[in-house]
């Protein structure tokens, strides 16, 4: 079976105040729960990318195999996330 990972999500830009009170800087760890106080709106576009770091896949067109940079759909804020897979702890 292939290893397992756990995802950092971090806040890392957005071109106006998030209406959700998200700060550049903030940062969840995806491990084997939903991490708690990320909106459900960028949580639903970031999971599917997350999904696939966290079973060990990557993305072409990413520089590097282990990061994932994806935007949130509110098209006044754009918060933009860097998805980081990470060793998970414990496993």
């Amino acid at each position: 079976m292939a290893e397992i990972y756990d995802v950092s999500i971090k806040l890392i830009g957005n071109q106006q105040p998030c209406h959700n009170g998200h700060q550049i800087g903030d940062e969840w760890i995806l491990g084997d729960k939903t991490p708690g106080g990320i909106c459900w709106a960028a949580y639903n576009s970031i999971f599917p990318f997350a999904l696939v770091l966290k079973h060990g896949g990557s993305f072409p067109w990413q520089s590097d195999p282990n990061v994932m940079t994806v935007s949130c759909p509110d098209c006044e804020v754009v918060n933009v996330f860097e998805l980081r897979r990470i060793p998970a702890k414990g496993r």
